[in-house]
């Protein structure tokens, strides 16, 4: 997975999605047990690829590197690579990377009757309520968190 630096801001760095480079890893098929390895393992020949996994929207997806804690009850901590699909349309409990006055942010969308408002996952955090005089944009969908173990 290949990624150009695009962005970068406080709270997050995006990068561009190279996904022209196929790169087939091994996998296995028969699940992870915690006990002991099968000997069956030893002959794997199922693979993935993670672009074409991952990646559905090739042209409309991003990643991004998240700075900061305010999703961390979502299970996005600080570090974590997100997947952002730009054509995905934006609803009432997704997670979304939306840009408001000047900076990106990571948010949970809750929309009401007459307000959007942009949801932490972290108490220590206040929600943000968006008006006019906001400027705002959905800049993209959270598809897939990628943890470091």
């Amino acid at each position: 997975m290949k990624m150009k630096k695009i962005y970068s801001y406080p709270n997050i760095d995006i990068y561009s999605a190279e996904t022209s480079i196929e790169l087939e890893l091994p996998v296995t098929d028969t699940g992870i047990v915690a006990g002991f390895p099968s000997p069956a393992d030893d002959f794997m020949d199922v693979s993935i690829d993670l672009n074409k996994e991952l990646i559905k929207h090739p042209s409309a997806t991003f990643y991004g590197r998240v700075r900061g804690d305010s999703m961390k009850d979502a299970g996005i901590e600080d570090g974590d690579l997100l997947v952002i699909d730009r054509s995905v349309e934006p609803a009432d409990g997704k997670i979304a990377v939306c840009f408001v006055d000047g900076e990106f942010t990571v948010k949970r969308i809750k929309i009401d009757k007459d307000a959007v408002w942009l949801m932490p996952a972290n108490p220590d955090y206040d929600p943000i309520k968006v008006t006019k005089e906001n400027e705002f944009m959905i800049w993209g969908i959270v598809t897939y968190i990628i943890k470091k173990a």
